[in-house]
C-alpha cells in the first residue's frame, strides 16, 4: 500500500489544462475500499482550487449506472455548446435548503428532504 493508504492512483489532464482530474483507490484505517476522484484548478499560477468526492466500494455499482447515464446524456450535445440548456428538475425535485451542503433533493410525492441533518439518507439505512 503506498502513501495515505493509496492501492492505485492515476490523473487526467484536461484540454484546457487548467484542470487536473486525479482518479485515487484508497482504503482507510477500518480497512474500507473507497474511490477519490478530485479535481484541481489552476485559479492563477500558484493558487489551485481542490474540489472532491469519496465514493466507497458498497455504493459504487450504483455510482457507475448513474455516471453512466449522464456520461451518455452529455455524448450528443453540441461540443461547441459552453453551456447547454438547463432541463427543469425531474417532477417532485427540487433544491431545498440544507444546512451542510446548502441543498439536497426532496424525494418524488413525498415532500421530503433525501438528508436528514446529519446530511445521511435516512432511507439508506
Amino acid at each position: 500500500m503506498g502513501i495515505r493508504g493509496e492501492i492505485f492512483s492515476t490523473r487526467s489532464n484536461s484540454k484546457s489544462e487548467r484542470r487536473t482530474y486525479f482518479f485515487n483507490v484508497k482504503e482507510n484505517r477500518n480497512g474500507d475500499i473507497f474511490l477519490n476522484v478530485v479535481e484541481s484548478k489552476k485559479h492563477n499560477e500558484a493558487d489551485f482550487e481542490r474540489h472532491q468526492i469519496v465514493v466507497f466500494q458498497e455504493d459504487l455499482e450504483e455510482f457507475l449506472q448513474a455516471l453512466g447515464k449522464a456520461v451518455e446524456t452529455m455524448k450528443p450535445m453540441s461540443a461547441n455548446a459552453k453551456y447547454p440548456p438547463r432541463r427543469p428538475a425531474a417532477e417532485g425535485y427540487g433544491r431545498t435548503g440544507h444546512s451542510r451542503t446548502g441543498f439536497s433533493y426532496q424525494r418524488p410525492g413525498t415532500g421530503e428532504n433525501s438528508y436528514d441533518e446529519s446530511g445521511r439518507d435516512p432511507a439508506s439505512e
